[in-house]
């Protein structure tokens, strides 16, 4: 594919903007002397992060996927064939990506 802009996104701290089932928070608990602390929020260290972040980005971004972006786990790249429409594409993937918050 030839492109003549590329934008590279990195959404910050991905996984930990997935919330955990309530079901499986405890599994996630860590003990210390005074109190136990379990994860609200999907972290990267759990083994399957990096397949559900990715999962769910491919669902977010599907209609895109191909034609103007690439993602892989909590990178992206807006490929831009044409230089006018770099601000709509870019529009474009931070409205789909709002829309989920």
């Amino acid at each position: 594919m030839d492109c003549i802009l590329l934008s590279f996104l990195d959404t910050f701290s991905g996984c930990n903007q997935i919330s955990m089932h309530p079901r499986d928070e405890s599994k996630t608990a860590l003990m210390t002397e005074l109190f136990n602390y379990y994860y609200k929020v999907m972290h990267f260290g759990l083994k399957n992060a990096d397949a559900i972040y990715q999962r769910l980005m491919d669902r977010i971004l599907a209609p895109m996927i191909g034609r103007n972006v690439q993602a892989y786990v909590d990178d992206m790249v807006v490929t831009l064939k044409e230089k006018d429409q770099h601000v709509a594409d870019l529009e474009e993937v931070f409205t789909t990506i709002a829309k989920y918050n």
